[in-house]
């Protein structure tokens, strides 16, 4: 699996996500996540927002065992960040991680409580070695702006958006800042949330061509699109073993500068506007 950077730290590009997994069968949850970690892919994002602290539990039981195999990564509600409230938060989230440290901590999206508290609690954490390091999530480029005025640069580890092939309007301002300053993007729902191009479109040609010449599928070519910089990640979510093992299977779409070109063609990035967030 090839590593790319988060922070000081390197990670998998393809990673595992866990939003809604709570409604997914224990067993088949399970096995998903233990499945994607033996395939390399050890980057596991979570939140205390997924269902309400449910899928935290979830993934302590997932990954008890391999805790050291993994790359931990949960986010704090924007409601609970001042910076008493971001702390007590973090030891919730250990708690039901059976963990004693987060690899990275996240604040979900902007929120009322001062950036500045947040921040101040993130890097408290960080000293007491509760988490590696920290990072935000949903922050537009003058979001981010702020951040670094209140951190300094190197601080902030990565930006988690959303980003899928009918979603590209980070890469107006969103990802030039975070290559420019070091910071990881992290592509969340790079499927779309069930939006993903239909095969007899022309975007869903696009890609089942590129998909025979790599021999892989359609969804393996997108995966590989949205990780084709060091700087960006993906952190699908799959419960099922063969959608798991298909998200893995996205290095084998080494895709060239052709192809790249030819899926910006199909899937136009449009116009700048503001962020959005599902």
């Amino acid at each position: 699996m090839r590593q790319h950077k988060f922070g000081k730290a390197e990670v998998p590009a393809i990673g595992q996500g866990t939003w809604n997994m709570e409604r997914d069968g224990r067993a088949e949850a399970l096995g998903a996540i233990r499945r994607g970690i033996d395939l390399g892919m050890t980057h596991i994002d979570t939140a205390e927002m997924y269902g309400s602290g449910r899928v935290e539990e979830l993934l302590g039981e997932a990954i008890a065992g391999r805790r050291d195999r993994v790359f931990l990564v949960s986010k704090v509600l924007p409601g609970n960040a001042s910076r008493k409230g971001t702390i007590a938060a973090c030891e919730r989230s250990l708690k039901r991680l059976r963990t004693d440290r987060l690899d990275c901590y996240l604040l979900h999206w902007p929120g009322s409580h001062p950036l500045a508290d947040t921040i101040a609690a993130f890097e408290q954490l960080k000293a007491e070695g509760k988490i590696l390091a920290w990072g935000v999530s949903n922050f537009d480029s003058g979001e981010l702006d702020a951040a670094l005025r209140i951190a300094g640069r190197g601080r902030i580890a990565c930006n988690q958006v959303l980003y899928h092939l009918g979603e590209r309007s980070i890469e107006h301002a969103v990802l030039p800042w975070c290559e420019r300053e070091g910071v990881a993007v992290v592509a969340y729902s790079p499927y779309g949330s069930g939006n993903f191009p239909a095969a007899g479109s022309a975007g869903g040609k696009t890609l089942a061509c590129i998909a025979a010449a790599h021999k892989a599928t359609a969804r393996q070519v997108a995966l590989a699109f949205l990780a084709r910089k060091p700087s960006l990640l993906a952190i699908p979510k799959a419960s099922a073993m063969a959608h798991v093992e298909e998200n893995a299977g996205a290095d084998k779409a080494a895709l060239t500068e052709a192809d790249i070109a030819a899926i910006d063609a199909a899937f136009p990035r449009g116009g700048r506007r503001p962020l959005p967030m599902i």
